[in-house]
């Protein structure tokens, strides 16, 4: 009797424990609403142009000017830096560069660079790759490669870890497709279509005007809540039946919000399909992490055979969908 009442209260620990962590977790979506309401996928980016008027010297000025202004480039050692004007000498501008203020409120910024001759370069620094090698001719330098991938891994990563309304929808996922190879399979239907449309879109084959398309975004998301609130239900709703289809045409819808981020930085066409590729990893790689944290939270709830009270279930899919709705209003 003694093992079976304290085994009963445990279960009621972890059920209060439950509801509190439902209610931490309606909390941080609260405050994080305004952070995303505006734009889906939005990351705080910032992008200074470096025009050569010279061999060695360039005048630069912010072409899309940084949220914390103190944000400031810091060039290789041998270049002098006096705002607007960049002087490197007879080795031009390589070497390595960063940022100076990257962190929690600017996350990625970008050096362009375009030469008195030849084509124009792109150098992106995120608070994950705090430095990135310049290069005259990056086809002959392997460092500067190596630097291009793991720049658009980190940035995939962030990007995705940062886009709230994208995790809200896979959260719905995992919360409607049962089964571990079924929710696989869906997970990959959904990175399949985001990853098509994400390269069709920066390429210029397709283009969406970004308010709607953001609005669009935000209903996909309403559109997983009312599917829980279904399930709950008992009723089969279409994800329930096709879970692959659906999230394979979301990810299409998903993948064109990417591609605005993607085309602010003013990637050079030379290198954007390696950009597109390592991008895209980076995104998956958190894409799967998120969805490794959830299912092994799912899974120390079962093993803890926690219950939460009755009106504590529908509490994910309010949320979801009481959030999404507000991003839509905001985004018409």
């Amino acid at each position: 009797m003694s093992g079976t009442g304290n085994s009963g209260v445990r279960r009621r620990l972890f059920a209060v424990l439950g509801s509190l962590a439902a209610a931490l977790l309606c909390l941080a979506l609260a405050l994080l609403v305004p952070a995303a309401a505006a734009r889906a996928h939005e990351a705080t980016m910032a992008v200074i142009t470096l025009r050569e008027i010279a061999p060695g010297r360039f005048i630069g000025q912010w072409t899309m000017p940084p949220v914390d202004m103190t944000l400031q480039p810091i060039f290789p050692p041998h270049c002098t830096w006096e705002p607007p004007e960049l002087v490197c000498g007879a080795r031009g501008l390589t070497g390595q560069l960063s940022f100076m203020g990257l962190g929690s409120k600017q996350s990625v910024a970008t050096i362009r660079v375009i030469p008195h001759e030849g084509p124009m370069e792109v150098y992106t620094v995120s608070a994950a790759k705090p430095t990135v090698m310049a290069a005259r001719d990056p086809g002959t330098d392997l460092a500067v490669w190596r630097d291009l991938a793991e720049t658009y891994v980190n940035l995939g990563i962030d990007h995705i870890l940062r886009g709230i309304d994208h995790l809200l929808f896979v959260l719905g996922l995992i919360w409607l497709v049962k089964g571990g190879w079924k929710l696989v399979k869906t997970i990959t239907a959904f990175t399949v279509g985001h990853s098509l449309s994400l390269a069709a879109a920066t390429f210029g084959l397709v283009g969406v005007p970004e308010r709607p398309l953001n609005a669009a975004i935000a209903l996909s998301i309403v559109f997983v809540g009312v599917e829980i609130v279904k399930l709950q239900r008992g009723e089969v709703g279409l994800t329930a039946r096709y879970p692959w289809t659906v999230a394979f045409a979301f990810g299409l819808l998903h993948g064109l919000g990417f591609a605005t981020a993607l085309t602010a930085l003013g990637i050079p066409q030379a290198t954007l399909p390696i950009a597109l590729l390592f991008f895209n990893v980076g995104v998956e790689i958190g894409q799967l992490s998120f969805v490794a944290v959830v299912l092994a939270l799912l899974w120390a709830h079962r093993q803890a055979q926690a219950l939460l009270p009755r009106w504590g279930a529908a509490i994910p899919a309010y949320v979801i969908g009481s959030v999404a709705s507000y991003w839509f209003l905001l985004r018409i």
